[in-house]
Parts: structure tokens; C-alpha cells; sequence
């Protein structure tokens, strides 16, 4: 379990009584990579009217939550990072979770987002106040008035909680894999994970060496591949930090590395035959048990769910200790899961490896537009923004890492970073021009949703025979990620133009549109 820094944490503890902060203008929700990311944008252009709102104790998000065993990224090191922060002393390819949220914290620690962060800030309600055109955030610390709102909570935010009949009566311990209860012994125990994604898989190998016996509940088998991961010797590391260029050489040549996995999910028979051949051959060469080879042999097309990355996870399932149970869950009984077949797995602790909300987004059912109506509400048919960034009906808000921004291949970062200038172009906008009210026009919002859906077409996602949490389930639509290259994404998203707003300015124009004249 990672523990706080101290140095990021002392500011939970003050009051906020006529806090400067109360009135600025930028809010931002989240102090994860895109939120981070944004608050250090504003500092560097010395634009310090802005508060960070945070729920917990701490920076860093989906890495400071997810303490579970066996954490790491499956996106390498030296792209999985802020390009105008470059970290050359990552241990390895791919990062442990304890060392991303050290990243983070040092972040806002020497970037100077400390002051501006406010801890214990949970959004309660973000409505637009058409009187004063500005946002008013309540939260647990006081009430927040901005001109613009930036909600940086992303996907992973929220755990997704299986609806299984009699879930809420498990006698034994319970808890979801991103809220992981470290008071739970769970050597010499009979444990049970439901789920086989990207978290599962790295969490199974972890506890199949201690638990008694580890049952896991499979509803879909995965597509692994091989995890090619090292330590980087001291020698590279100072290679890195000494010349930056080849720390930069590296990155780049994995950003592209990524972009040419993208025809894999237009279904470019080349590509996915031979991504296939990859996991194919990984499953042949670490599971020798027929059965357990049919178990785990997918039925769909390869990158319809998100392709895993592990060398530990098969050889875990073959264990003596283990049973895969692939029937599904009927329902549960005491401490006991029973499956479709009647089968009974009596069990001392069941960890709920299920994901996160990433469709129906819950920060969503907090902020209300012009008219009064919820996000959620105005997204009840599907998430979807212009530019995937600003919504009609809500001047002056911008969604970071929202609809259509999730990868299939590659690293979120880099989306973040796309939208991080778009914001900070709009906001200079506003700025420079006195603007009092952004909105996107509903006509170019649905205009450029349709630009999306027909590039989503023919994609894997779409239909490669299986169902995930990319499509949602209330229109069949790909609303969760961008079906396009990543390099696509900034070309058409990262440069803020008015031309698809409604802009209002200020009566005097003589005046600044912010306080302060910057």
C-alpha cells in the first residue's frame, strides 16, 4: 500500500474559511494526469486564478486508488508521461503503480500545485449561473465560484459494481479491486475474483501463491500477449538523464509503435491476423491443459475488448490451487458463489475485479447546464461532446478524457495533453477578447458526433462479436474511445477555433474579462 507524501497531504488539514480560492477563474475536478496536467499548463502561463477540487487526501487519481497487488501500467514508462515532463529515471518499461503516483505527487509538488489544490472537495453539485455566468461548485470544503469548469475525472474513476442477486448478503470479505481493503489477510484463505480484465490479470498471479485455493469467474476469455518488460540499468538511466534526446528517441518510437497497432482495430485482415498469431502463440506456449486451453481461447475478434499484456497470468491459472469457472454466476449464498450449473464455491473473501463506470459518467449527475438539466441527462442517449471537449448547453465547461478519448492502443497521456491545449486555447480566447460565454452549438456538437460514428464503423469495436465497456449499451454506440489514429486526434482536436461557438463578451469591452487583467 502506497503511502501518502506528506508534502502533497499537509494541505487537507487547513481551513477554508474566505478562502482566496473561492472565486477564480478556472475550477478543475480532479488532480489526476489530466487535471495535474491542466493546473500545470495554467501555471506556466502564469495564469493563477484557478482551484483544484479533489475528494481525496491526496494527488494522482486512478494511480493513487488502485493499490491492489501487482498494480502497474501495460503503456511504457517514457510514454506514459507528460511529454513537458520527462521522468529519466523510471525503473523499468513498464511502471509499478507506487512509482506513477510518485511521479504525480512530485509533479504538483515542484510544478507548485499544492497551494491551489483543495483537498476533501468532493463535487457535490456544479451548476452554470446564467445571472452571473459563472460556475457554483458546492463541495464538502465551501462553495466555488468560476468562470470556466474543467472536469478532469476521466474514466477510471469509479468503480463498477456487478449486479449479482444476493451480492450485498457475502458473509465473507468483500471489496472491489480499485477500493483494495489491505486489513484482509488473505494468505491461507479461499478467495474468488470475479472478472479476467486488465486489473485481474495482475492481481490473480499475485495471490495464487498464498490463498488456499483461488477461484476465478470468467465471463469473456481475454486476448494476452507477452509482457516485455526489463529494469533499466544505471547505465541507461544516466544515459537518459545526461542526453534527454535518447530518452525522447525512445518515446517517440513507442508513440508510433502504437499508432501502427491502429489498423489492428479497423479490422485490417493483415494486422489482426498477425496481433492474433502473437497471442495465439503465447496462449499455446503457456497453457498445456486442453481444457483450460479451450477456456481461455476467445470467441471474438482480437482488440474488440482490450488486449491484455501478462507472462504470470497463465501459468497462475494452472496452478493447483486454481480453478477457472467459466459457467457464470447464478447468484450468491452466504459465502458461498453459485454458479449457472449449480456448482457451489464456498469462499473466505471475494474481490469484485469488475471496472470502473466509464460509460455513464457519475461526475456527469453532478453538474447542471443553462437550462437546468444534468449532464447525465443531456448524455441519457450516450455521451458526446464537440471536439470531445465542450457540450452544448454548457457554456464555459470543458470535459477532459470524456467521450470518444479513451485507446485502443496507446497512451492516454498524450489525449490529455491534446485537450490540455485546446482548453488553454480557449481559455486565452476567452481572455483576450472579453469573452463572458463559450458554448458550442448544438448543430456542430451532432455534426462532429457524426464524423465519429461513421469512422467507428467497420471497427473491431463495432464488430468484432463481443460486447465491452467501449460501446454503450444505451444506443450501440462507440462513445468510450476515439476510432482513429491518436496523431488524428490532435490534428483535429488539439488547436481551439471559435468558429462552432456561440461567444458572448462583456458589455464593456474596455474591461478584462478576468480579475487580476491578465
Amino acid at each position: 500500500m502506497t503511502t501518502p507524501d506528506t508534502a502533497v497531504t499537509s494541505e487537507a488539514g487547513r481551513s477554508h474559511e474566505n478562502d482566496p480560492l473561492n472565486n477564480v477563474d478556472v475550477i478543475i475536478i480532479g488532480t489526476g494526469f489530466s487535471g495535474l496536467g491542466m493546473g500545470i499548463q495554467l501555471v506556466r502561463e502564469n495564469n493563477k486564478s484557478f482551484v483544484m477540487l479533489e475528494r481525496a487526501a491526496d494527488v494522482g487519481g486512478t494511480w493513487r486508488d488502485n493499490t491492489y497487488p501487482g498494480a502497474a501500467c501495460d503503456i511504457q514508462s517514457h510514454l506514459y508521461s507528460y511529454s513537458f515532463r520527462p521522468n529519466p529515471d523510471w525503473s523499468r518499461v513498464y511502471a509499478t503503480q507506487p512509482e506513477i503516483l510518485q511521479y504525480l505527487q512530485a509533479a504538483a509538488r515542484e510544478e507548485g500545485l499544492i497551494p491551489h489544490i483543495r483537498f476533501g472537495a468532493e463535487v457535490l453539485d456544479a451548476r452554470w449561473d446564467e445571472t452571473q455566468e459563472r460556475w457554483i461548485v458546492s463541495t464538502p470544503r465551501g462553495t466555488f465560484a468560476g468562470k470556466s469548469l474543467i472536469t478532469a475525472s476521466g474514466h477510471l474513476s469509479d468503480p463498477k459494481f456487478p449486479n449479482i442477486k444476493g451480492i450485498d448478503g457475502f458473509t465473507g470479505e468483500i471489496f472491489h479491486s480499485a477500493q483494495w481493503d489491505h486489513s484482509v489477510e488473505l494468505e491461507g484463505k479461499r478467495i474468488g475474483v470475479v472478472g479476467s480484465g486488465a486489473s485481474a490479470i495482475q492481481i490473480v498471479p499475485e495471490i495464487a501463491e498464498t490463498a488456499t485455493h483461488l477461484t476465478v469467474f470468467q465471463r469473456s476469455a481475454p486476448y494476452v500477449i507477452p509482457r516485455l518488460d526489463y529494469f533499466y540499468t544505471d547505465a541507461e538511466r544516466g544515459m537518459f538523464r545526461k542526453f534527454p534526446h535518447t530518452a525522447q528517441a525512445i518515446r517517440d518510437e513507442l508513440f508510433w509503435g502504437n499508432e501502427a497497432r491502429f489498423p489492428q482495430r479497423r479490422g485490417v485482415p493483415a494486422f489482426i491476423d498477425q496481433i492474433t498469431e502473437v497471442a495465439d502463440n503465447h496462449r499455446k506456449t503457456q497453457v498445456t491443459d486442453p481444457v483450460l486451453y479451450k477456456q481461455l481461447t476467445p470467441d471474438y475478434a482480437i482488440g474488440c475488448k482490450r488486449i491484455l499484456i501478462s507472462n504470470d497470468y497463465y501459468p497462475a491459472l494452472g496452478r493447483p490451487n486454481v480453478t477457472l469457472e467459466t459457467d457464470g454466476i447464478s447468484h450468491i449464498e452466504g459465502n458461498a458463489v453459485i454458479t449457472s450449473t449449480g456448482e457451489r464455491h464456498e469462499l473466505d473473501v471475494l474481490i469484485l475485479s469488475t471496472g470502473f463506470e466509464a460509460s455513464d459518467l457519475p461526475i456527469s449527475h453532478r453538474i447542471y447546464g443553462k437550462s437546468g438539466a444534468s449532464l447525465a441527462e443531456h448524455w441519457s442517449n450516450g455521451g458526446q461532446a464537440y471536439a470531445c471537449t465542450t457540450v452544448s448547453g454548457f457554456p464555459n465547461l470543458f470535459v477532459m478524457l470524456g467521450p470518444n478519448t479513451g485507446l485502443g492502443a496507446g497512451s492516454i497521456i498524450y489525449m490529455a495533453e491534446t485537450q490540455i491545449s485546446y482548453i488553454a486555447g480557449a481559455l486565452k480566447y476567452m481572455r483576450e477578447n472579453s469573452v463572458s460565454s463559450l458554448e458550442v452549438t448544438a448543430e456542430a456538437e451532432e455534426e462532429y458526433v457524426k464524423t465519429i460514428d461513421e469512422r467507428a464503423q467497420g471497427t473491431v469495436w463495432l464488430s468484432g462479436g463481443c460486447e465491452s465497456w467501449y460501446v454503450d449499451p444505451r444506443n450501440g454506440r462507440l462513445t468510450t474511445l476515439w476510432p482513429d489514429f491518436m496523431s488524428q486526434f490532435r490534428k483535429e482536436n488539439g488547436t481551439f477555433k471559435d468558429a462552432a461557438y456561440v461567444v458572448k463578451t462583456h458589455a464593456n469591452q474596455g474591461q478584462p474579462m478576468f480579475a487580476g487583467g491578465r
